[in-house]
């Protein structure tokens, strides 16, 4: 594989272990990657790189008559034009990605204005450039959105799509645990192809594959913007999950159900008085090593 076709390669992210090889090999390699390095924040909307190649080639082939030292520096100039439109139409393209790690709660604003909250150990990803196209937004985890007046997108997750319609709600979604809860506004639930419109107050709950109905929600925000997580009805798994994310620990039960239900809350910022706070009301005790909490039944 001659030069031009490694550059146009290593600008698709296409090479494969033995070509990438080859690639290092190159005598512009050093070149090229300081200049990629250095060309992260440029950007343009749209920039065929392998038309601009195939332009700058042409003009070198257009000089096979000047003496051969010229070859190399044109060679070397239109590789790294090359790269450097690449990346200008590489960097336009990518995801904006969010996450947040155990313990660890944050706000961001999509480009709409509209703002979210992300808690603990969440997953947020949205693409700026095709934001006026696809107003998509990918999660995983819990985020509680403002939505800028005027504005509607998707929140899409593994188990439902919330399209929105101007407003303020809470998505919450783990493994078999779905819920949405609408504060202001208006918002659709869309999950097995059926949608739920949702009213202030109003929720939306599917747990292991069940859809489950709640009580009107009385408060005005999650409780979690707050540090608190707050429980009504639900098993103790989902308990014991929350807090894990919350304090990043992880907690083994010894002879406790962790399907029966539990309705309480507990604090983000005191481990010793969360923990009483899950424990004396089912009459469980808990003992800590490391990073490690035992919970076991009386």
């Amino acid at each position: 594989m001659n030069r031009e076709e490694l550059i146009l390669k290593w600008l698709d992210n296409n090479l494969n272990p033995q070509e990438l090889e080859a690639f290092k090999k190159l005598e512009d390699y050093n070149d090229l990657v300081k200049l990629n390095t250095s060309l992260q924040a440029f950007k343009v909307d749209n920039y065929d790189t392998s038309a601009a190649l195939e332009n700058i080639l042409s003009t070198i082939k257009s000089k096979k008559q000047q003496p051969k030292h010229w070859f190399k520096p044109l060679m070397r100039v239109a590789a790294i034009l090359a790269v450097c439109f690449s990346l200008y139409y590489y960097t336009t393209t990518l995801d904006t990605t969010i996450k947040t790690e155990y313990a660890q709660k944050t706000t961001i604003e999509l480009p709409d204005a509209s703002s979210v909250s992300l808690n603990a150990k969440s997953l947020l990803v949205f693409n700026k450039k095709d934001w006026k196209k696809e107003r998509n937004v990918e999660l995983k985890g819990e985020a509680f959105f403002k939505v800028a007046k005027g504005s509607s997108f998707n929140v899409i997750t593994k188990s439902g799509t919330v399209t929105v319609y101007g407003t303020q709600f809470n998505v919450k979604h783990w493994d078999n645990y779905f819920e949405v809860i609408c504060y202001e506004g208006l918002v659709g639930v869309t999950h097995n192809s059926l949608e739920t419109k949702l009213k202030p107050g109003d929720s939306f709950l599917i747990i292991d594959g069940k859809i489950i109905a709640k009580e009107k929600e009385n408060r005005s925000t999650p409780s979690w913007l707050n540090n608190e997580s707050t429980f009504k009805s639900l098993p103790y798994k989902m308990v014991i999950a929350e807090f894990e994310r919350q304090y990043n620990v992880d907690i083994t039960l010894l002879g406790i159900d962790s399907t029966q239900l539990f309705t309480g809350s507990f604090t983000h910022d005191n481990l010793d008085v969360a923990l009483k706070s899950i424990t004396l009301p089912l009459h469980v005790t808990y003992s800590k090593t490391n990073n490690t909490i035992t919970l076991k039944r009386e």
